[in-house]
């Protein structure tokens, strides 16, 4: 898979969510994609997979995870943050 972080994040939000990636904007959440909570894991472990980082989220308790999943820009700059990291 080639292209950008946000390329790749957004291209794995938009194939959960059954939408096409022009229709997924950085400001989007993943509610209004109509993205569940078994979507937003199954989200985390493409991310984890596409760019072999591991990201510390909790599904049991999601605010409390060192990952912002508030909109789809916050998961592309957690993404980041975790590559630049490892």
């Amino acid at each position: 898979m080639s292209g950008t972080v946000a390329e790749k994040v957004i291209a794995i939000i938009a194939e959960q969510a059954v939408l096409d990636p022009s229709d997924v904007r950085m400001d989007s959440t993943l509610e209004s994609l109509g993205i569940d909570s078994l979507g937003l894991v199954e989200s985390i472990f493409a991310i984890e997979e596409a760019f072999d980082i591991s990201v510390p989220f909790n599904a049991n308790e999601p605010e409390k995870s060192g990952f912002d999943i508030s909109s789809v820009g916050a998961i592309v700059a957690a993404a980041e943050g975790l590559i630049a990291a490892k």
